[in-house]
């Protein structure tokens, strides 16, 4: 990956972090169901009318849009509203990211470089402490909801990357199409249709006007920009080098949340989101492991062969 490829693989995390800060005041006004559905109907409506339908097979685009469309907020959204903090759901949702690089590994038969799985093992480890130090903070139902929002995800990883659009930013906007019916089923079927008219009512308040804000930063950042480029990256690398990227964005949501919300943030946790990065960072290739060989000296040249003849030996992990 190229320098400029890693920061725009970062800007997405910002993106992707700040996003949940979004997300909750959104939750403020409008029950979790219906949001996902609004939040993607905004874009699938001008999305089928505008732009030509992507040159991918209809099954991947199919198992994107159901992936990290449909299961990933689903399940997120539902878990933020029964009570995951908005800091820890940041955290437990970049699980997502292990997920990927195995189910890679294990479907599409990715290889892992000694950097990858060391990378990817530090960045665990952080993802843990953080959570270690969370202990307590969310009860087991919303976290197991956050969890399965993080496996659809990893399938939604693995549908972008195969279906390896010539138009990126086509195929993010016509998974949008995707979500919107089911979610809009299981709306009326589990919240009603008078949860969904009251969350209309008092839209001009301070809560309606920032719900409204938090759902055009979701629409427009998280999904538009944040995920157009993260199809773009997916169809230039392997998911395994991609993937780890994801998990930078609990650390620009916990201090969102600790910012702007007031959750609590410990010494562990900053220690901790320090070891995600260093992993992010090995995981992505941007801090190459060397080779042993790679420390050893070259081979002397023979006093025959012309200097500028003589090779200089170098390796270095992709």
């Amino acid at each position: 990956m190229s320098a400029r490829e890693r920061l725009m693989a970062i800007l997405v995390a910002v993106l992707w972090g700040l996003n949940f800060l979004a997300i909750h005041l959104s939750l403020e006004q409008f029950p979790p169901f219906f949001l996902v559905a609004l939040r993607f109907a905004l874009l699938a409506v001008p999305t089928v009318l505008l732009i030509p339908r992507p040159d991918v097979p209809l099954r991947w685009l199919l198992g994107y849009g159901l992936g990290f469309g449909t299961l990933q907020f689903l399940f997120l959204y539902w878990a933020m509203a029964t009570g995951m903090p908005t800091g820890l759901a940041s955290l437990v949702l970049q699980s997502s990211a292990p997920m990927t690089v195995l189910l890679g590994a294990t479907l599409l038969r990715e290889r892992l470089d000694r950097g990858q799985v060391i990378g990817i093992l530090l960045a665990v480890a952080g993802l843990t402490a953080i959570g270690w130090q969370q202990l307590g903070t969310a009860a087991l139902g919303p976290f197991l909801l956050t969890l399965l929002g993080a496996l659809g995800w990893a399938f939604g990883n693995l549908s972008n990357k195969l279906a390896r659009p010539s138009e990126p930013m086509h195929f993010t906007l016509w998974m949008s199409v995707v979500p919107v019916l089911p979610m809009l089923a299981v709306s009326l079927w589990v919240e009603g249709p008078a949860a969904i008219g009251a969350s209309f009512v008092g839209l001009e308040t301070t809560t309606g006007l920032l719900a409204i804000a938090g759902l055009g930063y979701t629409v427009l950042f998280g999904t538009v920009i944040g995920s157009g480029i993260w199809t773009w990256l997916l169809t230039r690398h392997p998911s395994s080098r991609i993937a780890p990227f994801s998990m930078l964005v609990p650390v620009v949501g916990l201090l969102t949340a600790w910012a702007v919300l007031g959750e609590t943030l410990t010494g562990g946790e900053l220690a901790g989101a320090g070891v995600v990065v260093l992993g992010v960072l090995l995981g992505s290739g941007a801090l190459p492991l060397r080779r042993r060989g790679a420390l050893e000296p070259a081979a002397p040249v023979e006093p025959s062969a012309p200097a500028s003849s003589g090779p200089i030996a170098t390796a270095s992990t992709r």
